[in-house]
């Protein structure tokens, strides 16, 4: 796992430490994680990696699992 996908791993077990994040391919689509998380993880990731998630960036595909959330984030820090 890559210091971004450890990162985003903390990140997400601050929020629910009983889902096992590392696993999980299709947080969005399975509904893991729910609006509010979804606000709430955006606005950590922005703070974290000093990115701008942007409305084009929200969506599924870019936070399903913690492997898209990191290729986002490294896209967004180009």
């Amino acid at each position: 796992m890559s210091e971004i996908e450890s990162k985003i791993n903390e990140i997400l077990m601050e929020q629910d430490d009983s889902i096992n994040y590392e696993e999980e391919k299709h947080l969005i689509d399975d509904r893991i994680l729910d609006s509010f998380a979804i606000i709430s993880l955006i606005s950590d990731l922005e703070e974290e990696f000093d990115v701008r998630i942007n409305a084009v960036e929200m969506m599924p595909e870019n936070f399903n699992s913690i492997k898209a959330m990191a290729a986002m984030i490294r896209r967004l820090q180009g």
